[in-house]
């Protein structure tokens, strides 16, 4: 049984992973004013990796590079590593053309697909709470998008190429997070996270710029240096989270990421707005967005309160518990 002071940290490391995520796209996106989008994604990438290392290095828990003779390995690692690439090169250059919020609402179609995906490739079934949660959500993308529709099938707006490429960078994502559920048999989530962004700072640095980085003010700068330690700092919290905590729990939290990054937008918008702009939205796109949220949530931990021939778990506990008192 987990204890209870465990359950405590890791709901505090969980909500940490989620509002991290949610600062990153406001970060990216005052970053992106003086840098390309390549050069922010190696960047965060390199960063990343320097502090992974210097970790694995501390901890002396280096990976064994011959197990990647096997070239199935070998080849899971390329599509793990390209597929964290694509989802940063795509994701930092969608940020340009929408809002931190709008980003990461679309964000959320990783786990769609990504739960689609397992079902057939590791013929998992997809239990009835992931389908009403996958439909919710879809629903609540509808709904965020009510105002905006014609920009994303008739008029290929800037926003419309912006939210296409962040569903393209959630395929992506999609990508890595297959190759890298089979490869966590074999290794610490750490390990595979320093390979991957070895060979992701690697394969873009001849794409990046980074003497654009001297262009940057202090405050671009910090928004720099923070969206490559937000990485370290969001991924080591979610690894530390779920050896405390059930993954399910953990994931349901990191789903809050999108209303972090409105509430946060919001926030910066009225402290600094010569520097950010808030997200307007109406409330069909608020509703959206807590559907998206809410869609998400359930198709991760849904089949824990619910189940169709038992009804609402929670409260089948809660009449157990009450009979035994009786």
């Amino acid at each position: 049984m987990i204890k209870q002071q465990n359950v405590k940290l890791g709901f505090a490391l969980a909500m940490l992973t989620s509002v991290m995520w949610g600062l990153v796209p406001i970060a990216m996106k005052y970053a992106l004013v003086v840098i390309d989008p390549l050069t922010l994604a190696w960047s965060r990438l390199s960063i990343s990796a320097v502090g992974i290392t210097l970790w694995l290095a501390y901890k002396k828990q280096f990976p064994s590079l011959m197990m990647f003779k096997k070239r199935r390995r070998f080849i899971l690692l390329m599509i793990a590593g390209f597929g964290l690439l694509g989802n940063f090169a795509l994701f930092a250059t969608a940020v340009q053309y929408l809002s931190a919020t709008t980003a990461q609402v679309v964000g959320q179609t990783g786990i769609v697909i990504f739960m689609i995906s397992s079902a057939f490739i590791f013929k998992e079934k997809l239990r009835p709470t992931q389908i009403i949660g996958i439909t919710i959500l879809l629903i609540g993308l509808a709904l965020f998008f009510n105002e905006n529709l014609a920009d994303l099938f008739a008029n290929m707006s800037s926003y419309g190429i912006g939210v296409w490429l962040a569903l393209l960078a959630s395929i992506s994502w999609a990508c890595y997070a297959l190759a890298q559920k089979v490869l966590l048999r074999k290794l610490r989530a750490e390990q595979l996270l320093w390979l991957i962004y070895l060979i992701c700072s690697i394969f873009l640095w001849p794409l990046a710029s980074p003497t654009k980085i001297a262009n940057a003010d202090f405050s671009q700068l910090f928004a720099i240096i923070f969206c490559g330690l937000n990485t370290i700092i969001a991924y080591g919290a979610l690894v530390m989270a779920m050896e405390r905590w059930q993954a399910a729990q953990v994931s349901a939290i990191t789903t809050l990421t999108p209303l972090f990054a409105l509430i946060f937008s919001d926030l910066f918008a009225l402290l600094w707005p010569e520097k950010f702009v808030m997200q307007y939205l109406n409330i069909i796109g608020y509703i959206g967005a807590v559907s998206v949220v809410a869609g998400a949530m359930f198709a991760t931990v849904g089949h824990h309160l619910w189940q169709p021939r038992k009804g609402w778990l929670i409260n089948r506990k809660k009449r157990t518990n009450n009979e035994i008192c009786r």
